[in-house]
């Protein structure tokens, strides 16, 4: 079966055409034969009835604080930005691209419709646009970020290999964030290879993200050792700790007994410390004396006290 292509492009091409001249045409023609089918964005008021969440949306919608804020603006001031949307194939109902929070406010509010504007694109583009318009809010987590650039990624991945063979996962990565380097995109994302448990001590600010990224890279059950031995101790592993577990996996020791005994090592930032005003003791120590020396002053003067108290209650057994 012949390829369908633009039949008026396909005239100016003759017999004396090259195959290099036929083939650049025909690409030339079915680039062109999508863009003009294309539909420029509308506006329109969608019924909220006719609006859907966007498949696999990484944000979450939370009745909280901010939502009740949300809530006082819109019903005082009405829904001054458009929500953005995209028409659900073969039906008059609607995707919502961005504006997941002000539907939710709407639907609070018993509003009947909302002001959007309608972009007729594939889910690529919609993914794209989705992760770009919420990519300046504040309130997002490390999860939902990392979900969200990952969803970038497998898009821009797709039109990459749709357009040319050169954009490669690098140059896609560089394409995800304006604000977040390559690096920490890549971070970023590795945060969705966690248990379910694990995201939720990233997201509540329980687990550091560097921690959370070297354990990414663990199987689900190990990951889920991990997780009893936080729900037994209520200790988080600190990074150090995490890569000396990834360490051990890469070597095939690590199981829940590896990491009950990493987990239980005292970390130094759990090492108890005095604080002594230096003006307290100052007077004490020698003119010109450093915090180090006075703090080695009072080592040697705690063990020679610790000393003489022992020497006195032998002396008192005899």
């Amino acid at each position: 079966m012949k390829k369908e292509t633009n039949k008026s492009a396909v005239k100016t091409v003759n017999k004396k055409s090259t195959p290099e001249e036929v083939s650049d045409f025909l690409d030339l023609a079915m680039a062109k034969e999508p863009a003009e089918k294309k539909q420029k964005p509308k506006l329109a008021n969608i019924k909220l009835e006719k609006l859907h969440p966007f498949e696999g949306h990484p944000y979450k919608v939370i009745d909280d604080e901010s939502m009740e804020e949300l809530k006082a603006s819109i019903a005082e001031k009405g829904l001054l930005n458009r929500i953005i949307v995209r028409p659900i194939e073969n039906t008059d109902e609607y995707e919502i691209i961005s504006g997941h929070r002000r539907v939710h406010a709407a639907e609070l509010l018993e509003m009947k419709e909302v002001p959007a504007v309608i972009h007729f694109i594939d889910r690529d583009e919609a993914i794209v646009l989705m992760v770009d318009s919420n990519c300046q809010r504040d309130s997002v987590s490390p999860v939902e970020k990392g979900k969200a650039y990952k969803m970038k990624f497998d898009a821009l991945s797709h039109q990459g290999k749709a357009t040319s063979d050169q954009v490669g996962p690098k140059l896609t990565v560089e394409k995800i964030s304006d604000d977040d380097s390559p690096s920490q995109v890549k971070r970023l994302i590795r945060l969705t290879y966690l248990t379910p448990e694990l995201q939720e001590y990233v997201d509540e600010g329980k687990m550091k993200v560097s921690p959370a990224v070297e354990i990414s890279f663990l199987d689900e059950e190990r990951q889920r050792d991990i997780v009893d031995c936080i729900e037994e101790t209520d200790i988080f592993p600190s990074h150090a700790q995490t890569r000396r577990m990834r360490q051990l996996d890469t070597e095939g020791k690590l199981d829940y007994e590896s990491i009950k005994e990493i987990m239980s090592e005292l970390k130094p930032n759990q090492v108890e410390k005095i604080k002594i005003p230096i003006d307290c003791i100052r007077q004490y120590v020698p003119r010109g004396a450093t915090p180090k020396d006075m703090e080695e002053l009072l080592i040697r003067l705690a063990k020679e006290n610790y000393q003489r108290q022992c020497r006195m209650r032998d002396d008192g057994a005899r």
